[in-house]
């Protein structure tokens, strides 16, 4: 039988865990332009409209910066409303001297790409019309340079940059795993998201309801867990529509022979990664 995950569920926020909170802090409330929710010792809580969270910082003892070429998070994205909002983060990623690592045209989106300082991926971009790609994110993906100088005159006339547009969210997750196929059948096969792009044997793009990818996940980083103290990616939350769909998920997944932590706030699971899914209503 063939499972499929709620078409309206989304990623909701990811939590990092970081070696020096107050410098990570400041990089992402001025340089990314995240909003501080909740300001805590040793954790801090952003967010683009105030109330939402979208951005977990915790900062824990004995922690070690994550090694390179190990599994876990590649990037999170953090999707903007309008393509102009996009030309207006660039140039205010140019104003602060910002080091970029790259900027894509993918074809159902325009993205830019630079890293936080302990490393942590970080892509900010937009999507085109839907209409323009769904059902056909096999035939129009790609990635190609970006048009900077026709990006940017999205922005003419208004290029004041004042932070995250309130409707911004995290659009999508991109994971390093060790094993492709093992990846897919707990996201696929288990939790129900669907394949919408594929390339050969290395890296699929998976989603709900029909989006471009809600989760990328990729073998381009080998086979290695980091440490168990290292920095990056601690947890990310998936988002239903309702506590019934909620509950009906996590019955699902435990049929299935899925260890389902439900003595917590939000049930959580664990990916293969080792990275915790925290199940929570929108």
């Amino acid at each position: 039988m063939t499972v499929s995950i709620h078409p309206k569920v989304m990623i909701g926020h990811v939590h990092l865990l970081v070696a020096d909170l107050e410098n990570m802090t400041r990089f992402y409330r001025d340089v990314i332009g995240f909003k501080i929710a909740e300001q805590h010792a040793q954790k801090v809580t952003f967010t683009a409209d105030g109330r939402k969270p979208l951005l977990v910082l915790e900062q824990r003892e004995g922690l070690i910066l994550k090694p390179q070429r190990t599994t876990g998070l590649y990037h999170f994205a953090i999707l903007l409303p309008e393509r102009a909002d996009l030309a207006r983060a660039l140039l205010h990623l140019a104003e602060q001297k910002t080091p970029m690592q790259g900027a894509s045209d993918h074809g159902f989106s325009e993205a830019l790409y630079l890293s936080d300082p302990e490393g942590n991926g970080i892509e900010i971009y937009a999507d085109r019309p839907r209409s323009d790609w769904e059902g056909r994110v096999e035939q129009v993906g790609t990635t190609e340079a970006l048009q900077v100088e026709d990006l940017l005159r999205a922005a003419e006339g208004n290029e004041s940059w004042l932070g995250l547009p309130e409707q911004t969210i995290i659009g999508h997750i991109h994971l390093h795993v060790g094993n492709l196929k093992e990846a897919d059948r707990f996201f696929v096969g288990q939790l129900g998201f669907k394949i919408e792009m594929s390339m050969a044997d290395h890296a699929l793009f998976i989603a709900a309801g029909g989006y471009h990818h809600h989760i990328g996940l990729n073998t381009w980083a080998g086979t290695e867990r980091p440490p168990a103290n290292s920095t990056g990616l601690y947890l990310y939350s998936l988002l239903f529509p309702d506590l019934a769909v909620l509950n009906q998920t996590v019955s699902r997944l435990q049929q299935l022979g899925i260890p389902v932590d439900t003595s917590a706030l939000h049930p959580t699971i664990i990916d293969p990664t080792g990275s915790r899914i925290e199940l929570r209503t929108m």
